[in-house]
């Protein structure tokens, strides 16, 4: 017991001596441990709970929440970025290669204070985005990436308000938003209805836009001050950057998974061949078929009718289950499912 209550003695040692006296007594601003709370308390709400109250439920269809939802979350992203870019990165008193923050009561630096805060408060907000993925019962969308990226990012503008709000790290801000203007203008139109779709044809830049525009410029900004002198705190040049590597490399594992690999499949499955000779239809050829996703296949001359795929195994190929393809060709779509029969 002595030994935590020194620990909480030294931490609040810290806190006072380092800690912005401008943002002391902000709300959530006194100590990590309300804002630690309210992240592992999304985490196990969107792991555990939500799908356990979902389970037994259908889903909820909230079209019109979803819209109002995106659109404010557009206006507060492009409030903030106005007020990041006003108070510093767009006014020209702020360096690109080295800025540190300034410690007065100026008015633009009380400015930008107040919109590093408000950058805090937006990213619990975002939580709210798994939220309605848990009651629309989209529990695909709530992956690793998703959950590590909002729920570790109050807990780390966290320290960046209580220690630095402004200078340096405020580029991290500043992108940041500028990508979600973007990002939640596509949620928006998404959620409006299919008619939009066809406006929607750029949403695997998305993923590009974050990495290269965001995480990399982000990289490159906070470690060129290891090799320059600036009087800006070491430590928090190594804790932006790296957020911004392990983003990085989460992000690129997503987009590999999501559009490279779908890229992929969808080569394999468009490799069919007329005369019914059919190298693949969206299965895997071996020992085991999948279920094939197109129940008619229609072939030069004929059609096999509503020929599956389904339950062809145990070392049965696609060649000897279509043997004798002349029966397709010739339109006897029945024949050639006897036969499919027989071999199974």
């Amino acid at each position: 017991m002595a030994l935590i209550m020194q620990y909480i003695s030294n931490w609040k040692k810290i806190m006072d001596t380092y800690g912005d006296p401008r943002t002391k007594d902000w709300p959530m601003m006194s100590s990590p441990i309300p804002t630690l709370a309210v992240c592992l308390s999304y985490v196990y709400l969107v792991k555990v709970i939500g799908p356990r109250l979902m389970e037994n439920r259908k889903p909820f269809r909230l079209q019109n929440t979803l819209v109002i939802y995106n659109a404010i979350q557009v206006v507060l992203s492009l409030w903030i970025f106005y007020e990041i870019a006003m108070s510093g990165w767009l006014t020209g008193h702020y360096s690109f290669r080295c800025q540190p923050v300034e410690y007065n009561n100026n008015p633009r630096t009380i400015r930008m204070v107040h919109a590093c805060w408000w950058y805090y408060f937006s990213k619990f907000t975002e939580f709210i985005d798994t939220i309605f993925f848990i009651l629309r019962k989209k529990q695909s969308q709530v992956t690793t990436l998703h959950v590590i990226h909002h729920g570790c990012m109050p807990m780390s503008v966290w320290f960046g308000v209580k220690f630095t709000p402004g200078g340096h790290s405020t580029f991290f801000g500043f992108l940041n938003t500028f990508v979600h203007i973007i990002m939640y203008t596509y949620y928006m139109l998404s959620a409006m209805g299919p008619q939009y779709q066809k406006y929607l044809w750029w949403k695997k830049y998305l993923t590009t836009l974050q990495m290269v525009v965001q995480f990399i410029l982000i990289m490159v900004h906070a470690f060129q001050l290891l090799f320059i002198e600036c009087n800006y705190p070491r430590a928090f040049v190594w804790w932006i950057g790296m957020h911004a590597v392990m983003f990085f490399f989460l992000f690129n594992e997503f987009y590999k998974q999501a559009y490279k690999g779908r890229q992929t499949r969808h080569e394999k499955n468009d490799k069919v061949k007329v005369n019914g000779n059919l190298s693949s239809a969206n299965g895997y050829i071996g020992p085991k078929w999948q279920t094939v996703d197109k129940t008619e296949t229609n072939l030069t001359n004929g059609h096999a009718g509503s020929f599956k795929l389904n339950g062809l195994s145990n070392g049965v190929t696609l060649g000897s289950a279509l043997k004798n393809g002349k029966d397709i060709a010739n339109g006897h779509g029945d024949i050639m499912q006897r036969k499919v029969q027989q071999q199974i």
